[in-house]
């Protein structure tokens, strides 16, 4: 352990640029041309070369002359932080996880701080996750998108795959000891990189339904009759549930984005604050990629996708959030009874046979040997079959039911992002997102130097219009089910987009000059100052979100302190949204107390009163230093159940003051929730009016970090962290997921001025000086100043540079 910890150190101190490059050469000995020395001895030019320098907190910048180059760089750099994780996520790509931990284990657990690679999106075993992906990835069909789209995209994938490649061969016995000479541990290929970009995009369609998918395949040899089964349908509103977790409890994000209307120096600033795990293979990982002359821009990747995700360039800064489109349909589809093996469904009254792909999956067994099961998958036009009894969702002698998912062969992902971060302006983001169509799953906050910003739900939609929702092609509105016997209730085209998606022109989309935001509600509420609801008469497809309905608390905290931000000081500067990226405002207090305090402070209950004390004194904020932070958590998982709580209801026209207010009848409710709350604290020993610093924290090698922050939808707190604990008798522990990397983005005559952390630190290793070494300017509130130019990196004290070449 202590050899690794000072490689890396040594890896990573400050030393010239010509004694780096040295230093390169004699790392690669015996390895022909693929240093820089041995390549000026020879006519040969490399295939791959980068020049990969770190700055404060392990921060990978990655110089080059063409995509390839960017991509070679990166990937050595992600693998010198984070080579466990992502040899982990391959084995889940390529469906081999059973082949080496066994078929019925779960993913690789969170252990010792290092990393998880559970997914956040299906919960399967091995065996089960193998399957999902060697059936429900289309390997074919992935290189033909590839093939159409840019050179440019691929170029990217075959780099990042040789620099993996290297790292592997250069550091071969010496990996972090999660996963030292794991034979899982291998060389990848461009077609792993195509696999890792396909996994990326299903995880809110194909992945959402991964454990359906997969129990529509059939074992061999089994009957079509084993799909059959009828029962009770108890589960109905599965679908819904699934999708309000996906946004609401799984992934979250806040994005804002202010225009010269509203900044003190008439340029945009923008907030980006994505709420993503914190120890799966969705990590983000801070990186900074040039191009002379063609591609610069700095940011944050997203778990092994080789290009910035989130991030700023010279002229425009971008984020996104989880949108609450739909990006898939279901459909029902009436079988032909002649065919007895139930695989030939009619289309517009015409038989057709379903499309069948069978795959194995080797299994560790646990005397050592290896075990091999198989399964065959079934296609339609529309998609994979499914099976979901208790939904209602079977397969029957006279009716199958399928997936019809957008992102299934969606290639366009590293297109559009490179597409975005070449853009200079808000209006060349526009238009990269209408002609690429590559978003996944995701909205876009964008704020340039010119003073304007943009909303713009630009993901991958089924185009499936308002009015097909009023018609008789909708056959199940609970699982967003349409006939799928008949082409007339298929997904619609549009020359403009790929086959069977809206076109961004068409979606739900505003620039403007004052501010635009969104925290995972509908397009709806991106600016209380202009409703979006679309054209007339039916607005937008409801795939897009409803519109007219409450919305939630961490959305509405959002405005709220924006707008009281701007009534005090009329114009704002970088460092003012930076305080209300952290304000740690509760508004689910601010709505409710001021009834609720007056009502349990007349309390005859000891408890109940002492607890009421105890709220009227806190400052109704989740700061560190705030006390009763707790005690409203504990109350408010509980009230926050309570039905028709609210005195004022929703006001279509005001839907960030309302509802508000404790209604009289819920008053008794909620005063049994405080007592319970209370009573549980004190069974704990924890004081009512205990610090949060004190009982919020994450620690990292031993070292204990207090963490401000509450919950976020259900309490509306902006800043939302969510720990995997329950309240114990020492607090709160470790973060599950919420706010992870911070940005904050404006402009000078110079270029970008940007401030931004990562949470939980570059590196998933322990051993690594990058593991925790960011945690505490969370803690402290502290935001450090990024490096974007030649001469602020060469200034910066973690500064250190080589040149990788091959």
């Amino acid at each position: 352990m202590r050899r690794v910890f000072s490689d890396l150190v040594r890896q990573h101190r400050k030393v010239s640029t010509a004694l780096a490059a040295g230093l390169a050469g004699l790392a690669m000995g015996g390895c022909g041309r693929n240093d820089e020395a041995a390549g000026r001895g020879t006519a040969a030019r490399p295939q791959f070369r980068a020049e990969l320098a770190r700055t404060s907190h392990g921060i990978a910048h990655i110089r080059a002359s063409d995509f390839r180059g960017i991509g070679y760089g990166l990937a050595y750099a992600y693998a010198q932080d984070n080579v466990c994780m992502f040899a982990d996520t391959i084995l889940t790509v390529r469906g081999e996880r059973s082949q080496f931990f066994g078929a019925d284990k779960a993913a690789t657990p969170a252990r010792d701080g290092e990393y998880g690679a559970s997914s956040d999106f299906m919960k399967l075993n091995n065996e089960d996750s193998d399957f999902f992906f060697k059936g429900y990835l289309d390997a074919e069909q992935l290189k033909a998108g590839y093939a159409a789209g840019s050179q440019e995209a691929r170029d990217l994938l075959a780099g990042y795959a040789a620099g993996y490649n290297r790292y592997l061969k250069e550091y071969a016995g010496r990996y972090p000891a999660a996963c030292n000479k794991a034979p899982w541990v291998r060389p990848i290929t461009y077609d792993d990189m195509m696999l890792v970009l396909a996994e990326k995009a299903l995880h809110a369609s194909g992945q959402v339904f991964a454990r359906e998918i997969v129990d529509a395949a059939r074992d061999s040899g089994a009957s079509p009759a084993d799909k059959s089964q009828v029962g009770a349908i108890s589960d109905i509103g599965f679908l819904e549930r699934r999708l309000a977790r996906l946004t609401r409890e799984q992934l979250g994000s806040n994005g804002l984005a202010l225009g010269k209307d509203v900044t003190a120096s008439g340029r945009g600033i923008l907030l980006g604050n994505p709420h993503y795990p914190w120890t799966s293979t969705d990590r983000f990982y801070q990186a900074h990629l040039t191009i002379p002359g063609r591609y610069d821009a700095m940011g944050a990747i997203l778990g092994g996708i080789p290009i910035i995700v989130i991030g700023f360039n010279k002229d425009v800064a971008w984020t996104h959030t989880v949108t609450r489109a739909v990006h898939f349909t279901t459909f029902r589809l009436a079988l032909d009874t002649r065919d007895p093996s139930g695989t030939t469904y009619l289309y517009d009254g015409s038989p057709t046979k379903m499309r069948s792909k069978t795959v194995s999956v080797d299994s560790l067994r646990a005397d050592g040997s290896m075990g091999r099961r198989s399964k065959t998958f079934y296609f339609t036009k529309q998609g994979a079959v499914l099976v979901k009894p208790d939904a209602g969702i079977t397969w029957s002698p006279i009716a199958v039911h399928v997936l019809g998912d957008a992102n299934r062969h969606n290639t366009r992902l590293i297109e559009q992002w490179i597409g975005v971060g070449s853009a200079k302006n808000v209006g060349e983001m526009k238009a990269s997102l209408d002609t690429i169509v590559g978003l996944p799953w995701v909205n876009t906050m964008a704020a340039d130097r010119d003073g304007n910003v943009l909303y713009a739900d630009a993901s991958v939609v089924p185009r499936v219009g308002a009015e097909m929702f009023a018609s008789d092609c909708f056959v199940l509105p609970q699982l967003l089910m349409f006939d799928g016997s008949r082409r007339a209730c298929g997904w619609g085209d549009d020359a403009r987009a790929p086959a069977g998606v809206f076109s961004p022109v068409q979606a739900p989309w505003m620039t403007r000059t004052d501010y635009v935001g969104n925290s995972n509600d509908s397009y709806w509420l991106s600016t209380p100052r202009a409703l979006l609801t679309g054209p007339a008469p039916f607005g937008y497809s409801p795939l897009y979100g409803p519109t007219g309905v409450a919305q939630m608390l961490r959305t509405r905290i959002g405005f709220r302190q924006l707008e009281d931000a701007l009534a005090d000081n009329r114009r704002l500067q970088m460092s003012d949204v930076q305080e209300l990226a952290f304000a740690n405002r509760v508004y689910a207090a601010e709505l409710m107390l001021p009834e609720f305090l007056p009502l349990c402070g007349v309390s005859i209950d000891a408890i109940v009163a002492q607890a009421c004390r105890v709220l009227r004194a806190w400052d109704r904020h989740a700061n560190l230093d705030s006390r009763g932070a707790v005690l409203f958590r504990e109350f408010w998982n509980r009230a926050s159940l309570i039905a028709d709580k609210w005195a004022v209801p929703l006001d279509p026209a005001d839907p960030v003051n309302t509802p508000r207010g404790l209604a009289p009848a819920a008053g008794p409710a909620m005063l049994v929730a405080l007592k319970e709350a209370a009573q549980q604290m004190q069974a704990l020993g924890v004081p009512l009016d205990g610090r949060l610093g004190d009982y919020q924290s994450d620690t990292r090698k031993g070292i204990r970090v207090p963490l401000h922050g509450a919950i976020g939808d259900i309490d509306g707190s902006y800043n939302s962290i969510h720990m995997e604990t329950p309240l114990q008798a020492d607090g709160y522990h470790q973060v599950a997921w919420g706010t992870s990397y911070v940005q904050t983005v404006t402009f000078d005559e110079a270029g970008p001025v940007a401030h931004a952390m990562l949470l939980y630190g570059q590196s998933v290793d322990p051993a690594s000086p990058y593991h925790a070494d960011q945690l505490p300017l969370y803690s402290q509130k502290t935001w450090p100043l990024l490096p974007f130019t030649t001469g602020s990196m060469r200034a910066d004290s973690g500064y250190s540079v080589t040149t990788l070449s091959e």
